[in-house]
């Protein structure tokens, strides 16, 4: 860990932070609010407070695409120290717990795909409408039905971009409009990503024993 990224994330995470717990203005917030403030003044100690309500969950959802709570413990300090620099391209088109999730599954996306020294492309994959239309559409209710340990071995199989998408909308309940709102992309895209990448899910669930 470089210095720098070491006082960053003492700071927003220790320094003062009894006084933040013990006498905290700000405690009555929303995350959205918070988030203004936190652009407005660019204000590290604010900072700290978003930090501390939401370090674990990004942490949690970190570990699914790393190897080791070492490497899940890394993953969310970078995703944070990130979050700081980035955090005004927030525009409140979402609830922030989306958009952070979003932001957390992008960052994990990219480390994953460097590791494999994969470019990850924003752009849809071309596929003939035919496809769309033909290929039968697996209901939600045989998702939910999956043993959840080989669900998460099957998660693990398939890309890193069709598990975060798949666990943005299964996982952390954003709606489609959400999905084409953080993915800059139209609904039927969209849909037909989610498609695509149950049906990935599910082929890779049954071969598994």
């Amino acid at each position: 860990m470089t210095f720098i990224k070491r006082l960053f994330l003492t700071l927003i995470s220790n320094l003062d932070k009894r006084s933040l717990e013990e006498n905290d203005p700000y405690a009555h917030l929303s995350d959205e609010e918070l988030v203004e403030r936190i652009v407005a003044n660019n204000n590290p100690m604010l900072f700290g407070r978003l930090y501390d309500r939401y370090a674990k969950m990004v942490y949690n959802k970190c570990y699914g695409f790393a190897k080791s709570q070492d490497e899940a413990e890394d993953l969310t300090q970078d995703v944070f120290l990130q979050l700081f620099i980035k955090l005004k391209m927030f525009k409140g088109k979402s609830k922030f717990s989306t958009w952070l999730f979003s932001f957390t599954y992008n960052f994990c996306v990219n480390y994953v795909n460097r590791n494999k020294q994969r470019k990850m492309s924003d752009k849809s994959v071309p596929v003939e409408d035919s496809e769309y239309k033909l290929s039968a559409e697996i209901p939600d209710e045989d998702l939910f039905e999956m043993k959840s340990k080989k669900l998460k071995k099957a998660l693990d199989l398939i890309s890193a971009e069709e598990k975060s998408l798949l666990l943005l909308k299964y996982q952390d309940g954003a709606s489609i409009k959400e999905l084409t709102e953080l993915m800059e992309l139209g609904e039927s895209a969209i849909k037909m990503r989610l498609k695509r990448a149950k049906k990935r899910l599910m082929e890779t669930y049954n071969t598994l024993e």
